[in-house]
C-alpha cells in the first residue's frame, strides 16, 4: 500500500506540473502534503514534517548556492568568462576550437548554474563560430555538454549539492569522483558526438541571429586569464584539498581540521566570493556599490531553484516520518538490484516525466536515501548516479530543451537529435562511470 501511495503521489506531481502548469515548488509541497495524509499522518504532523525537511535541506545549502550564484555572476559581468574563452581560442587555434570552448564551458560551468552559464557563453559561441567560420553547433554542442556535465556531477551546482545533503555524502569526494566521470563524458558528449552530427548533416553554416544580443568586452575591460581561471576554480581547489586531507590525514591532526574548515563547501564558496570581489571587482576598477548590486541581482535569480530544492527536502522528510521509507527498505532488501542502478532509474523516469532535472533528482533522492543504511551503498556514488539519471533525454517538457532549440535556430526534430541525444549520452556515461568506480570504492 505505501508504494501505491507513492505512485499516486508521483502521478499527482505529473498532473500538477504538466497538465496544470504549476511550478515545481508548489507541486512538490502539495504532493508532500497529500502523500503524508494518505499515509495516515495527522494534519499537524505532516505540516511539521514538511517544515523540518524544508529547513533541514536548505540549511547550509542556501549559503552554498547563494555564494555560487554571486561568483557566477561576477565572472560573467566582469568579462572573466569571455577572457577565458578568448585566451583558450588564441592558444588552441581554429583546428582545435572545440577543445577551447569545451574548456571554457567546463571552467566557467564549475562556478555557474547551467542557465546562467548558457546565457553567458552563448554570445561567445556565436562570436567564435563567426570568426572561425565554422557551424554554430560545432562549438555549441561542446559548450552545452561541458555546462551540463558540470551541472549534473560537480558541486557546488544545485543538483549534486542538494542530493549530497539528502544522502549525507561528502561533497569533496563527490567532486573528485565527479571529475573522474566528467572528463571522459564531456569529451564523448562534446567533440565526439559533434563529429557524428556532422556525418548526419546537422552542422549548418547559417547563423540564427534573432536572439544574438551579446555584450562583448573590450580587451582592457577584462581581467587577466590567470586571475579569471584562478577565481573560478577557488572553491574546487579548496574542496578537493579538504577531501584529500580527509582521506590521508589522521582525524586528530590539527592541520586536517583547518583544511577541512576552509574546504567546507559553504566556507569555500564564501572565500571564493571574497576573492572574486577583489580580483573581478575592486581590482578591475569597479566600485563596491556596483559589485554589491551584481551580488544582489544574482541571488534573486536563484530564488525558485532554492524553493524547489527545499520542497524536495520536505517531500523526503514526509516519506521518512510517515514510515514509507522503511517500507521501501524492507521491500527492496531482498532484491539483487544495485542501489546505484535503482537511483539512476528512478531519477531517469522522473526526468522523462517531469522535465526538471532538479525536481527529478530531489524526488529520487528522497525515495532512495533510506537504502544507504541497509545496503551499505556509497553515498557519494549515489549522488552521481542520481544526478546522471536526472539528465537523461531532455525533451519538450524541459526549459533547457527550448533554450537550446531557440538559440541555435533548430527544429524540434533537430533538437531531439542533437540536444536530447547529447543529454542521454551524458546520463548513460555517468551511470557507467559510477558503476565502474563502485568496483574500487565501497
Amino acid at each position: 500500500m505505501p508504494l501505491f501511495i507513492i505512485a499516486i503521489g508521483i502521478v499527482l506531481l505529473l498532473i500538477l506540473m504538466i497538465k496544470c502548469k504549476l511550478n515545481g515548488f508548489i507541486s512538490l509541497v502539495v504532493v508532500a502534503l497529500a502523500v503524508g495524509l494518505m499515509e495516515g499522518m495527522s494534519l499537524t504532523k505532516v505540516v511539521k514534517s514538511l517544515e523540518t525537511g524544508f529547513g533541514g535541506t536548505l540549511g547550509s545549502l542556501a549559503l552554498i548556492l547563494g555564494f555560487g550564484a554571486i561568483l557566477g555572476r561576477l565572472m560573467a559581468d566582469s568579462g572573466a568568462a569571455q577572457r577565458i574563452s578568448n585566451t583558450l581560442i588564441d592558444k588552441f587555434g581554429k583546428k582545435r576550437i572545440q577543445w577551447a570552448i569545451l574548456l571554457t564551458g567546463f571552467i566557467s560551468g564549475i562556478a555557474m548554474f547551467y542557465e546562467i552559464g548558457f546565457v553567458v557563453l552563448i554570445p561567445l559561441a556565436f562570436t567564435i563560430a563567426i570568426s572561425a567560420d565554422v557551424p554554430l553547433l560545432y562549438v555549441g554542442v561542446p559548450m552545452a555538454a561541458a555546462l551540463s556535465v558540470c551541472h549534473g556531477f560537480l558541486p557546488p551546482h544545485p543538483g549534486p549539492t542538494a542530493i549530497a545533503g539528502i544522502y549525507n555524502a561528502n561533497l569533496g569526494r563527490v567532486l573528485i569522483y565527479g571529475l573522474i566521470i566528467a572528463i571522459p563524458t564531456v569529451i564523448v558528449a562534446g567533440p565526439v558526438f559533434t563529429a557524428i552530427l556532422k556525418k548526419m548533416g546537422m552542422l549548418r553554416m547559417e547563423m540564427p541571429l534573432k536572439l544574438f544580443k551579446p555584450k562583448i568586452f573590450a580587451e582592457t575591460e577584462m581581467p587577466s586569464f590567470g586571475i579569471s581561471v584562478f577565481t573560478g576554480i577557488v572553491p574546487v581547489i579548496l574542496m578537493a584539498v579538504s577531501a584529500g586531507a580527509t582521506m590521508t590525514m589522521s582525524a586528530k591532526n590539527p592541520t586536517r581540521e583547518l583544511v577541512n574548515f576552509v574546504g567546507d563547501p559553504a566556507i569555500a564558496m564564501l572565500i571564493s566570493v571574497i576573492v572574486a570581489i577583489f580580483t573581478l571587482g575592486l581590482f578591475q576598477g569597479t566600485n563596491i556599490k556596483s559589485v554589491m548590486k551584481t551580488a544582489g541581482d544574482s541571488v534573486s535569480s536563484i530564488a525558485m531553484i532554492l524553493l524547489i530544492i527545499g520542497g524536495g527536502g520536505g517531500f523526503k522528510q514526509v516519506l521518512i516520518d510517515s514510515g514509507v521509507s522503511q517500507y521501501i527498505v524492507h521491500a527492496i532488501s531482498g532484491s539483487n538490484i544495485s542501489p546505484i542502478l535503482l537511483a539512476w532509474l528512478i531519477a531517469a523516469v522522473l526526468r522523462l516525466a517531469l522535465g526538471s532535472a532538479t525536481v527529478a533528482a530531489m524526488t529520487a533522492a528522497g525515495i532512495v536515501a533510506p537504502l544507504i543504511a541497509t545496503t551499505g551503498a556509497n553515498p557519494e556514488l549515489l549522488v552521481l548516479a542520481t544526478g546522471a539519471g536526472s539528465l537523461i533525454f531532455s525533451h519538450v517538457n524541459d526549459a533547457g530543451f527550448w533554450m537550446f532549440k531557440e538559440y541555435f535556430g533548430l527544429t524540434i526534430p533537430e533538437t531531439l537529435k542533437s540536444w536530447s541525444t547529447m543529454e542521454t549520452i551524458i546520463s548513460v556515461m555517468g551511470l557507467g562511470g559510477t558503476l565502474l568506480i563502485s568496483v574500487f570504492v565501497h
